[in-house]
């Protein structure tokens, strides 16, 4: 029955799951000023734009 699941899976949408890959998941410490204390950003962004994002304050 696992099998027939995971076959499922790999053959419902092949464009979205290769569209899918061209994302990633970002995590940014952010330290505020007032306080000291670090805070975390994160965000689902293309990989072209990884730099932009972790070079912005």
């Amino acid at each position: 029955m696992a099998k027939a699941a995971k076959t499922a899976i790999k053959t419902k949408d092949q464009k979205a799951a290769a569209e899918a890959k061209n994302y990633t998941k970002v995590i940014k410490a952010v330290r505020s000023p007032k306080t000291g204390a670090y805070t975390f950003k994160e965000a689902i962004i293309h990989k072209d734009k990884i730099k932009d994002f972790l070079a912005d304050k």
